[in-house]
């Protein structure tokens, strides 16, 4: 039969993973994403060290920090048109082909980045050159995020979907525990000079050999069987019609794949609440992680005037942390909702922000790794359930779409401009009480957007429209709302 669903190695008749396919998929999805994650933070790392003299010499540190991080910015808002493309692709081919191709993307930039001149060898052509492979790797991401989870969650069962799509955000902590080690290790090994003359190429050529190793695992995972699923559907409304066009019929079949919109459209048009969703839910989440884990780097060396390694090793140890807590409270959303683990790290951090820079201003250490690791805590509440919280507002022909759209979107307005917000204010005030007075309101717009959210704790994927049209599109519109 033309609509026969058909099911992805290792399933149980109803559909539940077995061990050895889900871990499978679990571990080319986290492998994958902390490999994209670790070349996206790999660069803002590298803007608040050491970007601001190689590619911006001629102005004071702050302003070429400031400088650096707007080139920072620019793979932000490359990242919503990735999103669009890779979701429409994403909803049409499939997840996998698409993950392969981020994965391409960005480590063929980030490795590029590796052999670029500075400004002294090309002078101005050598930040255009940085703000290209940039905008590459922002493109890039834009189209990862929601592959990555989505093929996690469409794998996984209802019951354990925060648990299992918690995973692949654990690549993000993952990535910058991976950057940030390999940046401290250098600068440990390595002179000042020695480390602006060659020693920062290194992380970004070594891209080249952790790509290598992402695409091997990752092209033998299977592909979503929910996407399989919906895609046999269609193409059976498909046949029907063309049956019934060729038999002269004037009645055709319902919810044709022809008369259906593209997925970005279709997005916009019926599932408008769940894109404003989505972004409100990572709004706070974003900012605030940019905060933790960029902006201290550039707070800790340039405004307190201490070693490199001190902010370095403080943020190597929070996400060491992070990355272990994200899939436990991925897991207790699953037993308590999507909604209160996530209010728990919104209003955590909301307090957290000013604890925060009171902590750093100490100096020691010691204070400032736990002020990084405790604001990462509650961070990763606000993260872990975040992957099947906004994958369960869309229907499956549009959730690639649809997850990437939500959360790309918040990206710009999120992390692509909080480390530029937070220079430019500790720049004209002299003081972090107006960037924790920032954090704070931006996790309380996160925190009102899930009071006002619906809960979405064990709703099914499989039974989401995949075809919507006439009365299925009346249902598809109320997702999110």
């Amino acid at each position: 039969m033309a609509a026969a669903t058909p099911r992805a190695a290792g399933k149980t008749p109803g559909g539940t993973p077995g061990k050895p396919g889900i871990a499978r998929i679990i571990s080319a999805s986290l492998i994958g994403t902390t490999i994209e994650w670790y070349d996206f933070f790999l660069y803002g790392s590298a803007a608040a060290l050491v970007f601001n003299t190689l590619f911006f010499p001629d102005s004071d540190p702050l302003v070429g920090t400031l400088l650096s991080f707007l080139t920072y910015a620019v793979g932000f808002a490359a990242r919503p048109l990735g999103g669009v493309v890779f979701g429409h692709f994403g909803d049409k081919v499939g997840r996998k082909k698409l993950l392969v191709l981020s994965l391409m993307l960005m480590g063929g930039a980030t490795f590029a980045m590796g052999l670029l001149p500075t400004h002294a060898t090309l002078g101005v052509g050598a930040p255009i050159l940085l703000t290209l492979l940039r905008l590459i790797q922002g493109f890039a991401l834009g189209g990862e995020w929601g592959g990555a989870v989505l093929i996690v969650s469409e794998h996984g069962d209802d019951k354990n979907r925060g648990f299992w799509a918690s995973w692949p955000q654990a690549g993000a902590p993952g990535g910058n525990l991976l950057a940030t080690g390999v940046l401290a290790l250098l600068a440990a090994v390595q002179s000042d000079e020695a480390f602006l003359a060659w020693g920062w190429r290194i992380p970004f050529l070594l891209s080249g050999v952790l790509v290598i190793i992402g695409l091997w695992i990752r092209v033998s995972v299977s592909e979503s069987p929910l996407f399989l699923e919906a895609q046999a559907r269609a193409e059976a409304a498909a046949a029907s019609e063309a049956a019934s066009a060729a038999s002269g019929s004037a009645a055709a079949a319902p919810g044709t794949a022809a008369k259906q919109d593209a997925p970005v459209i279709e997005v916009f048009r019926h599932n408008w609440r769940g894109v404003l969703t989505a972004i409100g839910t990572r709004l706070g989440e974003n900012v605030s992680y940019y905060i933790l884990t960029a902006f201290v780097l550039v707070y800790v060396t340039v405004h307190l005037e201490l070693p490199k390694s001190t902010a370095l090793n403080a943020v190597l140890i929070g996400s060491a942390v992070h990355f272990v807590t994200i899939p436990l409270w991925g897991a207790l959303s699953d037993r308590i909702g999507r909604r209160p683990v996530t209010l728990i790290g919104s209003v955590g951090m909301a307090v957290w922000a000013f604890a925060f820079f009171a902590l750093v201003d100490s100096e020691s250490f010691t204070v400032i790794t736990l002020a990084v690791t405790v604001g990462l805590l509650f961070h990763g509440a606000m993260y872990g359930p975040q992957a099947a919280f906004i994958s369960e507002m869309f229907d499956t022909r549009v959730r690639y779409s649809g997850a990437s759209m939500g959360s790309q979107l918040a990206s710009i307005i999120g992390g692509a401009l909080a480390p530029i917000i937070a220079v430019e204010l500790l720049k004209d005030f002299g003081s972090a009480t107006p960037v924790a007075v920032y954090v704070c309101v931006t996790v309380l717009v996160t925190t009102f957007t899930v009071l006002v959210a619906k809960e979405t704790r064990g709703r099914s994927l499989a039974e989401r429209g995949t075809v919507s049209t006439g009365a299925n599109r009346a249902t598809s519109a109320t997702i999110g709302s």
